[in-house]
């Protein structure tokens, strides 16, 4: 059974927490993978992710982004798009200095807004030697679908309200981050009660919120990694949802197309079927598996 190592590290005056993954009866340095968790998500969603990469022979490292899960930061439950690249940042730095790792075989790996934030810090540092997109985040679509055109309203002014109570110091107007169609939420979708239901059973259930401050939507609303998966040098491996609402595969495959050594591979489902049902993320984790061992140029058993 994999070891896990609580660990902390700073980042840009704040400190991020994570754990560190290593495969059974590991001797020496070894390839690392880190993880990136989605918009409001937390490591512990990822720690079944880490002990399948660290039982096959590498390291896994999970954190929380600033101000969710166990890592500081005030406030609470806010997305900081060039926070949370730069919390990446400094775990792949943390990553490199540790003993358990060899420092020339850190790879990326991310979900969602995670998905994003790998691309975007790994056009800006070739020695990442790769990286896996899972549904990727890649700017929003024009049009959610079931989501209503007084349903999109209503969000975004709870947007605009909780931006300028930010602008005013004040506490966050927190919205569910997943709610029932017609719900004021971030996702609204019929998929609602097995969304919450996946993110809050299980180990370590205590992270995750269902609250989230909706001001962190202006950020993703700039925010388009493909621009930056063109200047990617090391390998990519997309992998997205054939019948995704929210990161469509529409946007998700121009992270592949525009990628000078991008691959997409596609699965039956939802967004959110990679959270809830364990033979889609058990298929998705084999090809990832595959993909990082060619990728590392050596079997890191």
């Amino acid at each position: 059974m994999a070891e896990r190592i609580k660990i902390a590290f700073p980042s840009r005056g704040t400190t991020c927490a994570g754990y560190l993954h290593l495969p059974p009866g590991a001797d020496g340095p070894r390839p690392c993978v880190v993880l990136c968790h989605g918009f409001s998500g937390t490591m512990d969603r990822l720690f079944p992710h880490a002990e399948r990469f660290a039982e096959e022979g590498m390291a896994a490292l999970v954190f929380d982004y600033r101000s969710f899960g166990e890592s500081a930061g005030e406030p609470r439950q806010l997305v900081d798009v060039a926070g949370q690249q730069e919390d990446v940042r400094a775990a792949v730095a943390f990553a490199r200095r540790n003993e358990h790792v060899d420092p020339g075989a850190v790879a990326l790996w991310g979900n969602s807004l995670g998905g994003a934030h790998v691309v975007s810090v790994a056009a800006d540092d070739p020695d990442i030697v790769a990286v896996v997109a899972q549904i990727p985040f890649n700017g929003f679509p024009e049009r959610v679908e079931g989501r209503s055109t007084w349903q999109t309203l209503r969000l975004l002014a709870a947007i605009g309200w909780d931006a300028l109570r930010g602008k005013l110091g004040l506490s966050p107007y927190y919205i569910p981050m997943v709610g029932r169609p017609g719900e004021l939420a971030v996702a609204a979708t019929a998929e609602a009660d097995q969304h919450i239901q996946a993110l809050t059973s299980g180990e370590a259930t205590t992270l995750w919120r269902n609250s989230v401050a909706p001001r962190g939507l202006l950020g993703m609303m700039r925010y388009h990694p493909d621009r930056a998966a063109a200047r990617l040098s090391m390998p990519l491996l997309v992998c997205a949802a054939a019948d995704d609402r929210e990161t469509p595969i529409e946007t998700t495959r121009a992270l592949a197309e525009r990628a000078p050594r991008g691959e997409l591979l596609t699965y039956p489902g939802t967004h959110f079927t990679f959270y809830v049902d364990p033979a889609t993320r058990e298929r998705a984790l084999t090809d990832q598996v595959a993909f990082l061992r060619r990728c590392l140029h050596r079997d890191p058993g």
